[in-house]
């Protein structure tokens, strides 16, 4: 059963606590699924249409949820009421790297409501960051639609973050050790601010709403201008460790290569996978994913392509590892590997088997991820959205 799926309260509980407990069921039910039947949440959640229908209706009234009637599948008989989350509730993202920091609203509806991405000088500061990230912010806030309400701000971080407070204890590429990254932004936007490693929200994000949607045992691949990163989804639970920094995969060490990887760690899988060495064979100072990807599809170069198989190869072993240890049912891979899966998808399957126990890896499925530029965004809203579906009623929203 997938971490996100909501279940009926436990018995034993205050009338309360049963209450604020269904009611954050309902709402995470029709968060993940965007629009769903009454009848449905009913059956999913096993509480009876009566009760399903006062929270409904308390959610409601508290501008979260939206109710309507859809006509009945044969268009005959009586219709079907639709629940939706409400589309005027957003969160801000914000995602910082080497080049460019990309901030976006995001509807709780699920609903990418404007995105920019915005160069910047190498290596900025953490504090430059900050100041861009509360520029845009604004800028965006200016333009939503009145009545909107805002729930916050998630950071994406290509780096080790202390969740419990959003410092930053170490992005490496970045150079950014020990920043109150949370706190700051927070004093400059005026909204609470919530912090996160970038490759754990992609994993979050892959599982409730893209290719690892509904899979209960997955390991996610997410290589960015920060490195390889990464998350695992173990029975439904997403492996968080006993401090909150797991999922560290681009760390595993596949090579007795001496090359070092933005932690300082030689061969290992972040060390031999390097997006900066393939901007630099098709001398590309920044691009995007899709950028990058247009030249990895259209290279004749016989040193680019040598380079793309060594990359795939190394991807097939740090997978193989990864199969190894956690027998998932899919590997999903996010950014540029999307795009070596692309170039040598047949070489990618048959080294990572080679590598791999033959019980672990016999089911195992590679997937490209489903969310594309919009992963992080997602991922990143998820955070302030996750304070709301805790305690919907009690959650201050603010105005725009």
């Amino acid at each position: 059963m997938s971490a996100d799926k909501p279940l009926p309260a436990h018995k034993g509980q205050s009338g309360e606590s049963v209450r604020q407990h269904n009611l954050s069921t309902v709402l995470r039910l029709v968060h993940l699924q965007g629009t769903i039947l009454r009848s449905k949440i009913t059956a999913t959640t096993g509480l009876n249409r009566s009760t399903v229908s006062d929270l409904v209706a308390e959610l409601s009234e508290l501008g979260i949820l939206v109710e309507k009637e859809t006509a009945a599948p044969t268009g005959v008989g009586r219709p079907s009421l639709a629940v939706s989350a409400a589309d005027n509730i957003v969160a801000f993202s914000v995602n910082p790297e080497i080049d460019a920091t990309t901030v976006a609203a995001v509807a709780l509806s699920g609903r990418v409501v404007s995105k920019e991405r915005r160069l910047m000088r190498s290596h900025p500061t953490a504090q430059d960051s900050i100041a861009v990230s509360a520029e845009m912010i604004d800028s965006m806030r200016k333009q939503l639609e009145p009545g909107t309400r805002i729930v916050g701000v998630g950071v994406s971080v290509p780096g080790q973050v202390r969740s419990s407070d959003g410092v930053i204890r170490f992005a490496p590429q970045l150079g950014w050790v020990e920043q109150a990254f949370a706190a700051s932004l927070s004093q400059s936007t005026g909204l609470p601010v919530y912090l996160a490693n970038d490759a754990s929200l992609g994993c979050v994000a892959e599982s409730r709403f893209g290719a690892a949607k509904d899979i209960n045992d997955a390991v996610f691949l997410f290589a960015g201008s920060g490195g390889i990163g990464g998350g695992v989804i173990s029975n439904g639970r997403n492996i968080t460790g006993a401090a909150g920094y797991a999922g560290e995969l681009g760390h595993i060490r596949i090579s007795s290569s001496k090359q070092l990887d933005y932690s300082g760690f030689s061969g290992t899988l972040e060390a031999l996978v390097r997006r900066n060495d393939l901007l630099d064979i098709f001398r590309l100072y920044v691009a995007t994913d899709e950028e990058l990807d247009a030249e990895i599809r259209s290279t004749e170069s016989t040193k680019a392509r040598k380079l793309l198989e060594q990359q795939v190869s190394s991807l097939a072993d740090g997978i193989s590892t990864l199969v190894n240890i956690f027998n998932p049912e899919v590997v999903v891979l996010g950014g540029f590997l999307t795009s070596l899966f692309d170039f040598a998808p047949d070489q990618l399957i048959a080294e990572m088997k080679q590598g791999a126990l033959a019980a672990a890896s016999e089911r195992v499925v590679i997937r490209k991820g489903a969310l594309g530029s919009n992963l992080l965004v997602l991922g990143a809203a998820e955070l302030p959205f996750e304070a709301l579906l805790e305690a919907p009623s009690s959650f201050r929203l603010t105005d725009a």
